[in-house]
C-alpha cells in the first residue's frame, strides 16, 4: 500500500472509512470539500483539525464537529504489563474469513463494517495494521483493533501512530481483550520507533476513557469532524427522553426514529412506549404492542398450552407432564433419566432447572420452581442446541444459538471471583440485562463437573457455570440466521400461526441449526430483539407496524 498523499492533503482508506489529517490541508475549504466527498457506505473522520471554526463555517449544515476527546500516549514513557494474556492471543489478520468475524463484531457493536475486498488486499500493508483477539480453546475471534502509521504516509508526516476501530465481541467470555489489543498496537509502534500514538474517544464513553488513562494516555486538544448523516446522528443530535429505556426498547425507538415515527416516552423504567404516524399509534412493552392478542400472550405464557397447541399442529414438542404426585413425578424422572423443571408460567430463566437426574435434586428443583409459581413442569431433557427463532409477521428474521456461561480458568482465581467477573462483563456488555447468579443451580452445574464455587481454576480450563443458556442468566447468543435449516424455518413460523402471535421468538433444541430435526419447547411474546443484531429485527417489527413507514436513510 502506497503513502495516501492527495492534493490538497493527505487521506488514508482504513477500511471503514477514511481518515483526513486536518492539518495537511492548505485550507478550511479544502478541507471542507473532502470531507462533503465521503462515500455513502463509509463513515470519514478529519482529525487533527487547524480552524475548525472556518470548516464549519463553510458547510454548517452538513459537517459538525465530532463530540469526541483525543488522546496521546509517549510510547517512551509506555510501561508493559507483565502479566501474560489468559485464555486468548493477539495477532495480525491472517484468513480472509476472518473479515466476517470483524464485521460481525462491529455490526454488533453499532460500528461501521470494513470493506472486505480492500482489508484482505492491504492485510501486508505498512501504513494500517488489523490485529485479532483469537480465543485459545474455540479459534473464535473475539476482538478487534486497528493501527494506523501516521509517518509510513510519507516524509512530510509526523513519527507518530494512531489506534482505531477497537471492538470486543459483547458475547466475549474473557476478560482484558481491549486492553490487550491496544496494548499490542503500541508495541508494534514502538517496535517501529514512533513517537506516540493517539486515540479518538467519544467523550462519555467511560470505560474506554479509563483504559487509556489506564495505559498512560494523556488528553491534548485536537478537534475533528464529521459529516452529518444517520449513522452519526446521535453525535450531533445529542441525548433525548430515551437514554433510560433499555437495549431492547432502545432499539425499536431509534428504528422509529429514524424513520420519522414519533415516539411518546410513557414510562422508561418499565420499557414502555407510544409509536404514532399519520393518525396511527401503537402501544409498545418492549418487542410486545397491542398488535398481539391477549388470547395470544395467554397462551405463550402458559407453557403447558403453548406446548398442547404446538403438538396438536403437527410439531415436535418433548414429553411433559404437571408435577404434583411425587410417585408420579419421580416415575418420569425414571423414564426419561434427565428432566427439566420449570414453573407453568413465567420468563427470564427464572425457577428453572436443567438435567436434573436424582429424586433428590428433583425434590430441589421442584421446591425452587414453586418460589415462582404454584403449577410446576416436568419435561423431557432433549440434550442439543438451545437456538432462539425470530418470527415477525410470518417471516423468520432471526436465528441465535444460546449457550449457557462458562468461565476459563487463569490459575489465579477461584470459580465464584471467575463467575463474578464474568457476571460483571455481562452485566455492562448488556445494560445490566444480563447477570449470572450463584445459587443452587450454579453449585449442582459444578457438582456435576467435578468442581466447588472455592475451587481454583486451572490456566485456560473452561467450566460451564449454569446449565440454562438465557441470557438473562448470563447465557450468550451467536447469530446462526445463514445456516438455518429450511425445515427448521418452516416448524417455526407454523408455530407462529398455530398460536396466532404475530411477533415471537420460538425456543428450540437441535442437533444443529444447520440440520432439520428439533424439539419447539415454548414461545416468548416479548422477544429481545437487541439480542439478535446484525439481523434487521427492529426493521422488520417497524415494518409490521407501520408498513407505509418509510425506510431509513442511508
Amino acid at each position: 500500500m502506497k503513502a495516501l498523499v492527495t492534493e490538497p492533503g493527505t487521506v488514508l482508506q482504513c477500511g471503514w472509512g477514511r481518515l483526513l489529517f486536518g492539518d495537511t490541508f492548505p485550507t478550511p475549504a479544502s478541507l471542507a470539500e473532502e470531507i462533503l466527498a465521503e462515500d455513502p457506505q463509509q463513515r470519514d473522520i478529519a482529525l487533527y483539525l487547524v480552524d475548525p471554526h472556518l470548516l464549519l463555517n463553510h458547510a454548517p449544515q452538513k459537517i459538525f464537529l465530532d463530540p469526541s476527546n483525543t488522546y496521546r500516549l509517549a510510547l517512551s514513557r509506555y510501561k508493559e504489563s507483565g502479566r501474560p494474556v489468559s485464555g486468548f492471543s493477539i495477532r495480525p489478520l491472517r484468513h480472509k474469513e476472518e473479515i466476517d468475524e470483524m464485521n460481525r463484531i462491529y455490526t454488533a457493536l453499532g460500528m461501521m463494517p470494513v470493506k472486505e475486498a480492500f482489508v484482505w488486499e492491504q492485510r501486508a500493508s505498512e501504513i494500517i495494521t488489523y490485529v485479532l483477539a483469537i480465543q485459545a480453546e474455540t479459534g473464535r475471534v473475539l476482538g478487534v483493533a486497528m493501527g494506523a502509521d501516521h509517518r509510513a504516509c510519507g516524509d512530510h508526516m509526523p513519527n507518530r501512530s494512531s489506534v482505531w476501530a477497537v471492538g470486543v465481541d459483547p458475547q466475549a467470555e474473557l476478560p482484558g481483550v481491549g486492553e490487550s489489543l491496544t496494548r499490542y498496537l503500541i508495541e508494534h509502534y514502538r517496535e517501529l520507533g514512533r513517537e506516540a500514538l493517539d486515540v479518538s474517544v467519544v467523550h462519555d464513553n467511560e470505560k474506554a476513557l479509563k483504559l487509556y488513562e489506564k495505559l498512560g494516555f494523556e488528553r491534548i486538544h485536537v478537534f475533528a469532524a464529521k459529516c452529518r448523516n444517520r449513522v452519526n446522528e446521535p453525535l450531533f443530535v445529542g441525548s433525548n427522553d430515551f437514554d433510560e429505556y433499555n437495549p431492547y426498547a432502545r432499539i425499536i425507538i431509534d428504528e422509529a426514529l429514524r424513520r420519522g415515527i414519533a415516539v411518546e416516552p410513557l414510562d422508561p423504567g418499565r420499557g414502555y412506549f407510544r409509536l404514532s404516524l399519520g393518525g396511527r399509534s401503537v402501544t409498545c412493552w418492549e418487542s410486545l404492542s397491542e398488535l398481539t392478542s391477549a388470547i395470544a400472550l395467554k397462551r405463550t405464557d402458559d407453557k403447558q398450552f403453548t406446548r398442547d397447541i404446538l403438538g396438536e399442529a403437527g410439531l415436535s414438542v418433548p414429553d411433559q407432564i404437571v408435577a404434583g404426585d411425587e410417585e408420579e413425578d419421580f416415575r418420569f424422572l425414571d423414564k426419561h433419566r434427565s428432566v427439566v423443571v420449570k414453573p407453568l408460567q413465567g420468563e427470564q430463566g427464572q425457577g428453572i432447572s436443567v438435567d436434573i437426574r436424582s429424586e433428590s435434586s428433583l425434590r430441589r428443583a421442584l421446591a425452587k420452581a414453586r418460589e415462582h409459581g404454584e403449577t410446576v413442569l416436568l419435561e423431557e431433557c432433549i440434550d442439543g442446541k438451545d437456538l432462539r427463532i425470530i418470527v415477525i409477521n410470518r417471516e423468520v428474521v432471526a436465528a441465535a444459538v444460546r449457550r449457557p456461561p462458562s468461565v476459563i480458568g487463569t490459575g489465579d482465581h477461584t470459580i465464584r471471583q471467575l463467575i463474578e467477573r464474568l457476571s460483571r462483563r455481562r452485566s455492562s456488555a448488556t445494560g445490566g440485562e444480563s447477570r449470572i447468579h450463584v445459587d443452587e443451580e450454579t453449585e449442582r452445574c459444578l457438582r456435576r463437573q467435578g468442581y466447588q464455587l472455592e475451587d481454583v481454576l486451572k490456566k485456560d480450563v473452561a467450566v460451564e457455570v449454569r446449565r440454562t443458556a438465557n441470557l438473562h442468566t448470563g447465557g450468550t447468543m451467536h447469530d446462526v440466521t445463514g445456516q438455518l435449516h429450511p425445515d427448521l424455518a418452516r416448524a417455526a413460523v407454523t408455530a407462529s400461526l398455530a398460536l396466532e402471535i404475530p411477533v415471537v421468538g420460538l425456543d428450540m433444541i437441535v442437533e444443529a441449526p444447520e440440520k432439520p430435526a428439533y424439539a419447539l419447547i415454548e414461545g416468548n411474546e416479548r422477544p429481545g430483539l437487541a439480542n439478535h443484531e446484525p439481523q434487521p429485527t427492529a426493521e422488520k417489527f417497524i415494518d409490521f407496524l407501520f408498513p407505509q413507514s418509510l425506510s431509513p436513510l442511508p
